[in-house]
């Protein structure tokens, strides 16, 4: 009973509303496929259209060029044959030749010279029209080819004295018909007493297809071109089909699994939600061990839930006593860094002493120096240290960037002038933030100091300042190597260094500066191709 109840209840009606929306899909789907047909084959058509436009305006044109005159002296110097030769050669493979030829047909000018002196064949007239005041005639189509010609006219009486006819290659209107089908679509071009002109490579017009047209709105009189479009049933609606073929194996699938569990459903169920319910209450006491995995499927499911939620509340308690510890080993920490900067502060004086001896030898003022240089690397370690445990508070005060920018830039010129870089500012106004004066020098410090040590000598460091959408922007720009795309999302993690020798952790505290600020900061490529750091920070309120 229980299994015809879940079959009658369950996979009669899942059956019957899949059946309609697999109908519905594939109606849905003709639809859509015909409004793509629809679409490809305007644009098809624009394109065509197009194409042929642009041979006529250039057989039009170029029959009124003033070279076009040299037909009066049989083009005896070439000029006229050399324009047609380069011209054919600017348009690739769109033409197949050029030529002039006088009023009984004898070519005078061609883009192919051995053409010269012979009669111009044409086949018979497809049509004839007005544009823009003059006559333009188009031949039938000849071996994949479309003559286009324009009376050449006489500037001194006005009259013909003979025609440009440009013979256009019409692959490239199959070609361009090729590139449009894809996806199993086919395409043709036909006229109005549907005569094919060009198709696609696999045009079949099958009967068992989808159709479309489209009708070539030309801006010239070139009436009754159409765009056939078809696209084969079977492969349009696979998809559904496939969908279809889905659901039936895994309903045959669900029918199957359902009249093996439903015998034992009860005490599969049962038996294992008892367990679990004992185990949940209890779980928190020692020596509390889950019951074994049994059951149905949502069965397990539970009990995997439930034991992972019990392994990830204790993995988040050893999380929180080691977070405790390690609060603890930095308090112990910042503490601890004045009993590390005193001894450092005492080695630093005592070098300094000592490298006022006279009698003192060049190797003894060697291992001075290394002291002295090796305890500020420490002593900048340790405040490195301090910055990124325990930032400070904010004393915030009224801020002129720009003339905080120039005083920074002042202390640091000494460093860049060492390494003939060159520090500017580019700043129009005064732009006034409320900011940590000392905290906002460190920030600028910093993004300095990096740029110095890393350009090369005669490098350019370049400081923008601007204010917009109630925000004041500073850009810290180089033309140093810049940072690999790979490494750009580490930049302001701790411990992150490109120099050798860096501790990696003054754009850590920079970044945590900015954001105490409530600004923003980024990387970006500079002008330069070089690093830049855009700064953004809220502009002081009135």
């Amino acid at each position: 009973m229980l299994l015809i109840a879940f079959l009658l209840a369950g996979l009669l009606p899942a059956l019957l509303v899949s059946l309609l929306s697999f109908y519905q899909a594939r109606q849905a789907l003709r639809v859509e496929i015909q409004h793509d047909l629809q679409t490809t084959g305007k644009a098809v058509a624009e394109h065509v259209d197009r194409v042929i436009n642009e041979r006529v305006r250039n057989v039009r044109s170029w029959s009124q060029l003033a070279i076009m005159q040299d037909l009066l002296i049989g083009d005896i110097d070439k000029r006229l044959s050399i324009f047609l030769a380069e011209t054919r050669r600017s348009y690739a493979e769109q033409y197949v030749s050029l030529d002039v030829t006088d009023l009984q047909g004898r070519i005078i000018a061609s883009s192919r010279p051995e053409k010269i002196s012979a009669s111009l064949a044409t086949p018979p007239i497809w049509m004839s029209f007005r544009d823009n005041g003059q006559t333009i005639t188009v031949y039938q189509l000849d071996q994949q080819q479309l003559m286009i010609s324009a009376p050449v006219m006489s500037q001194n009486t006005l009259q013909p004295m003979g025609q440009l006819t440009a013979t256009f290659n019409w692959q490239v209107i199959e070609k361009l018909l090729d590139h449009a089908a894809q996806h199993s679509t086919e395409l043709a071009l036909v006229d109005n007493q549907d005569n094919s002109l060009a198709q696609s490579k696999q045009w079949s017009n099958q009967a068992h297809s989808l159709h479309a047209r489209a009708v070539v709105t030309s801006q010239l009189p070139l009436n009754g071109w159409q765009i056939h479009l078809n696209k084969d049933h079977d492969v349009a609606v696979a998809p559904v089909h496939r969908l279809g073929l889905i659901f039936i194996a895994l309903l045959g699938v669900i029918l199957v699994g359902s009249v093996i569990l439903v015998r034992p459903l009860a005490q599969n169920i049962s038996r294992p939600l008892e367990a679990l319910t004992r185990y949940v209450q209890r779980f928190r006491q020692p020596g509390s061990l889950p019951p074994p995995s049994s059951g149905p499927a949502e069965v397990q499911s539970l009990h995997q839930a439930f034991t992972q939620m019990a392994t990830d509340l204790h993995a988040s308690e050893q999380q929180l006593t080691r977070a405790a510890k390690l609060a603890v080993v930095g308090e112990m920490a910042a503490a601890m860094s004045h009993e590390v900067r005193t001894p450092l502060g005492i080695m630093r004086s005592s070098a300094d002493v000592l490298l006022r001896e006279s009698q003192l030898s060049d190797d003894g003022r060697e291992v001075l120096g290394f002291i002295i240089s090796e305890t500020e690397r420490l002593n900048k370690l340790v405040s490195s240290l301090i910055d990124a445990a325990r930032p400070r508070p904010l004393n915030k005060i009224p801020l002129d960037l720009q003339a905080h920018l120039k005083h920074v830039m002042a202390m640091l010129q000494k460093q860049a002038q060492h390494k003939q870089i060159t520090l500017s500012l580019r700043s129009t106004q005064p732009v006034m933030i409320e900011a940590d004066q000392d905290q906002m020098t460190q920030v600028l410090v910093n993004l300095l100091m990096n740029a110095i040590q890393i350009l090369p000598e005669g490098g350019q460091i370049a400081l923008d300042l601007t204010s917009r959408d109630q925000q004041a922007h500073i850009a810290v720009a180089d033309n140093g190597p810049g940072v690999p795309a790979n490494q750009q999302s580490h930049l302001f993690e701790a411990f992150f260094t490109q120099r050798a020798g860096g501790v990696g952790l003054g754009l850590a505290v920079v970044k945590q500066i900015i954001e105490a600020h409530n600004g923003t900061i980024s990387y970006s490529t500079s002008e330069w191709q070089g690093a830049q750091f855009n700064l953004s920070l809220p502009l002081a309120t009135a």
